[in-house]
């Protein structure tokens, strides 16, 4: 029993994975915490911790510990002509401090700058996060884009086999000719087809989807969202607002500024270059030196106490001449501050241009909307009057299967039109900082 319970709880646990409908933001919320490029901008930004740590201690002393010994073996010569067979031990412990006291402020440059690098990555982090959710977002829409189309596909479908049905029953009563029922037959056999192509491109924006996000393709799908059809209330009346709101808040614009700061301070590490350098160095150690030729040397413990001694080092380093090599090191570091004082500029209009292309294209794309639902509205009408005639005999089957290719066209048309529209506001919104899941 316990075994088959076990069974059942797998299969109703299995069932209800399989049967899961991924939400907007929970696709969103799964690609931030799983995307690969994400975990690698984590790992950078650990790594960076990891060299503020690094840089702290650079201004803390080092401390060492030294302990050797020494044996020598062989004939020695004491006086001329005259050798000996020695054997000479020799043993020396020292523990040794050294302190940088001042390298032309290197030492907090360095550390200022590995803070900088991990606030530069930890706004990198949060632009490819940003990116990543514009991608699922539009993942998704294009998802519930393919599902409107194959919705209509399959009510054209449906609406033929319907007419292939009503073609038969006029045929049967003598009031249309039998090739009518060959020409509603082609028809049924294009909508099958176009039933398949909408399933199939539906399946390949799932996929699309699920590879973005890393998981299985198998089973998954998402919670069909019902849009309202766009209005002019979504379209913003002027960009120069998300213009400004961009240029101050963007993280790409912050990145670029976080770059000037560091190419300054690799100038002033250069710099560093051209002042003296002064270190501190002390030591404590002794030793203990004996020898088989002699039986009244001092015990081992005697030795190293009456031989300890305290060392204390002053080293004061002038840069004289280098070989041009502080020169061309600031020289290079100057001319890479120029060029990020130039990246912030490109950055800046790379990021108005975008901007503006995206206004614009939000403009053209809720135009083409307008324009789509007038044309709607003007073949559905029309298909209305050709049934009706075509129903009476006052038109022909090809004449009818015109007025629908033009209606279904329309359709197509305004969902694709829709969706644009859509995904253009999405992007001004992203633009402006504001949540693009809802």
């Amino acid at each position: 029993m316990k075994q088959i319970a076990l069974v059942v709880l797998l299969f109703v646990g299995f069932t209800a994975s399989a049967q899961k409908k991924w939400t907007l933001q929970e696709c969103v919320d799964h690609a931030l915490q799983n995307n690969i490029t994400i975990l690698q901008g984590q790992n950078t930004i650990l790594s960076n911790e990891q060299d503020i740590k690094a840089s702290k201690g650079q201004f803390l002393p080092s401390v060492g510990a030294n302990l050797g010994h020494t044996i020598s073996l062989g004939n020695r010569e004491l006086f001329p002509g005259q050798f000996v067979d020695r054997t000479d031990n020799s043993t020396n412990a020292s523990i040794n401090v050294s302190q940088t006291v001042f390298n032309g402020f290197r030492l907090t440059n360095l550390y200022k700058q590995s803070q900088l690098n991990l606030e530069t990555s930890q706004l990198e982090l949060n632009r490819i996060k940003d990116d990543i959710s514009l991608n699922v977002v539009n993942a998704y829409l294009n998802v519930l884009f393919n599902i409107e189309n194959l919705e209509i596909a399959q009510a054209q479908l449906e609406f033929t086999q319907k007419q292939l049905d009503q073609v038969k029953q006029l045929v049967d009563a003598g009031v249309q000719p039998s090739a009518n029922i060959y020409d509603a037959q082609a028809t049924l056999s294009n909508d099958v087809q176009n039933v398949t192509v909408a399933e199939n491109n539906y399946q390949l924006a799932l996929l699309t989807l699920s590879q973005l996000l890393q998981l299985p393709f198998e089973g998954f799908d998402v919670e069909v969202i019902n849009l309202d059809d766009p209005s002019a209330e979504l379209m913003y009346d002027n960009a120069t607002p998300i213009v400004s709101y961009a240029l101050q808040n963007r993280n790409e614009i912050k990145v670029a500024q976080k770059n000037i700061e560091n190419s300054k301070l690799n100038t002033e590490i250069s710099k560093s270059g051209f002042l003296p350098s002064v270190s501190f160095g002390y030591g404590f150690g002794s030793n203990v030196f004996y020898t088989n030729l002699y039986d009244t040397e001092d015990s081992f413990f005697n030795q190293l106490n009456n031989q300890k001694g305290h060392r204390f080092t002053l080293n004061v380093n002038v840069p004289i001449f280098s070989q041009f090599q502080n020169k061309t090191n600031v020289a290079k570091a100057e001319i890479q501050e120029k060029n990020a004082l130039l990246n912030l500029e490109q950055t800046k209009l790379n990021l108005e241009s975008n901007v503006q292309r995206a206004f614009t294209d939000a403009k053209a794309a809720f135009r083409a909307y307008e324009a789509a639902k007038v044309s709607l509205e003007a073949q559905t009408i029309a298909f209305q009057n050709s049934q009706e005639r075509y129903n009476i005999g006052a038109m022909n089957a090809f004449d009818l299967e015109q007025t629908r290719l033009r209606l279904v066209n329309a359709e197509s048309s305004l969902i694709n039109a829709k969706y644009d529209f859509i995904f253009k506001t999405k992007v001004l919104d992203f633009y402006l900082g504001k949540p693009i899941t809802e």
